[in-house]
């Protein structure tokens, strides 16, 4: 009987001490929290300073093309260039970190941006969804997934607009 209490205490013991795989609370979610502000805020080599050398960024692309740190910063500076602000919605942020199987540390993001174009005053919003892997505190892989169609679709017609305008202006 007293090999079966300490069996069953042993047993409660390992059961209590096992290591979540989940949470929503680590310093890597801290880390993409910063991200999101360095974004906002303009801040772009405090942002790139959290990705590790070499990592590699899939966003809104295929595993066979990669992007570095420094063009998907390039191509984020052409995106907001004709806006007159963006941001994320805060209060719609959802924050989790996971451990998978094999070991590897992911944080899911999921939030809400917010981007108004300067020329027409028009306002979109976009959910985006990105999963990062860190190694030793740096992101070493991300994923990233929107559809920014709408805004693309509403900058193309502004710019065809404005063909039209400069045609018609034109002596001849």
């Amino acid at each position: 009987m007293k090999n079966v209490f300490f069996l069953g205490l042993l047993l409660l013991t390992i059961g209590c001490t096992t290591k979540s795989r989940y949470t929503q609370q680590s310093p890597e979610i801290d880390t993409v929290k910063s991200i999101i502000g360095n974004y906002v805020n303009g801040e772009w080599d405090e942002y790139a300073a959290h990705y590790a050398d070499g990592a590699t960024i899939f966003f809104n692309t295929t595993e066979n093309n990669p992007s570095s740190i420094q063009e998907i910063i390039a191509g984020q500076k052409l995106t907001i260039e004709p806006l007159s602000s963006y941001s994320f919605v805060r209060d719609k942020d959802e924050l989790e970190m996971v451990e998978t199987d094999e070991g590897e540390t992911w944080v899911n993001f999921w939030g809400l941006w917010k981007g108004t174009i300067a020329a027409s005053g028009e306002t979109f919003e976009m959910p985006i969804h990105i999963t990062s892997q860190f190694v030793d505190g740096k992101i070493v892989k991300a994923y990233g997934y929107w559809d920014s169609t709408p805004m693309t679709l509403a900058l193309m017609e502004l710019q065809q607009a404005a063909a039209v305008m400069e045609e018609a202006e034109m002596p001849r």
